[in-house]
């Protein structure tokens, strides 16, 4: 990755880090959603959710539109690529844990791993 891939994987990994943003982005993957609705769906104020869309913005995971007086908030499903793409990375290496311990402890010749504590 780039020096603008991991800074912007940096700002996505950091906005997803808290469990009410994650739980914004996951309703907002559903349907589009106002301010005022999230707000009440995790029982926080306005001037707090504000502040957790703000750091959803800056992580371009939300677009904002104003329809009257309401705002409504959209997922933007691309800002998610970088972080898709990063995990991506280990999709050859997937399995369970125990599979790929097994295989490096016969790599280095062992039958099996040592047992951890």
């Amino acid at each position: 990755m780039d020096d603008q891939r991991d800074q912007d994987l940096d700002t996505l990994m950091t906005a997803l880090a808290n469990e009410h943003r994650r739980e914004i982005v996951r309703f907002l993957g559903l349907q589009p959603a106002s301010i005022s609705r999230l707000a009440e769906l995790r029982g926080l104020s306005l001037p707090a959710i504000h502040k957790h869309i703000k750091v959803l913005e800056q992580a371009g995971l939300v677009d904002r539109r104003k329809l009257g007086r309401t705002t409504f908030l959209a997922l933007r499903r691309r800002a998610l690529g970088v972080a898709w793409e990063w995990m991506g990375q280990f999709h050859p290496y997937w399995g369970n844990d125990r599979e790929t311990l097994d295989n490096y402890a016969q790599y280095l010749g062992s039958d099996s791993p040592e047992e951890g504590p």
